[in-house]
């Protein structure tokens, strides 16, 4: 299921954080634990971020339009809480940072009726122009959209574990 969003061109059209549309597990993503396989947790962070994508006027239409596209470049996943099959799920996008290549995002994945916390995945995303599959800046306007939005993400509470790392726990 790809769901799209118009794009607006504008971002105060985006809330803060940024909420995608509500989506469903499907049956062949649950696996012999009975709950959602860790791969389709990415699944779903990718389709949300590529909603938000569309909003900030850098999906498909622009690869094909500019050449140009977003690569992730590092991503860290945490496992909260189990997703089982029929659960509706939403993700919440926070900008965190961002410069002319690259953007910091912040990710929940949430149940969509009853609002708890199954997944976070903390991200770097970097442009790319596609002529030469090298990082490159951002064109201005696309760069002016997401300056706009991080700044309305900026103004809301950070959610919390941005910026964990892996550990094994201090033993007492």
């Amino acid at each position: 299921m790809t769901t799209t969003l118009p794009t607006k061109n504008a971002p105060e059209h985006l809330p803060a954080p940024f909420l995608t549309t509500v989506m469903q597990v499907e049956p062949q993503w649950i696996d012999y634990n009975g709950h959602l396989n860790m791969a389709y947790y990415n699944v779903l962070f990718d389709r949300g971020i590529d909603q938000m994508w569309l909003e900030l006027g850098i999906g498909p239409d622009y690869m094909k339009e500019r050449n140009a596209s977003t690569f992730t470049a590092e991503a860290h996943v945490r496992y909260l809480r189990e997703i089982h099959l029929g659960d509706p799920v939403l993700v919440a996008v926070y900008i965190l940072e961002a410069d002319e290549k690259r953007i910091h995002t912040f990710e929940e994945l949430r149940h969509a009726t009853d609002g708890w916390i199954s997944a976070t995945s903390e991200n770097i995303t970097l442009h790319v122009d596609m002529n030469i599959r090298k990082t490159a800046p951002f064109p201005p306007d696309i760069a002016a959209r997401i300056r706009a939005v991080q700044q309305a993400h900026g103004a809301v509470p950070r959610p919390e574990g941005i910026g964990r790392r892996i550990t094994m726990p201090a033993k007492k």
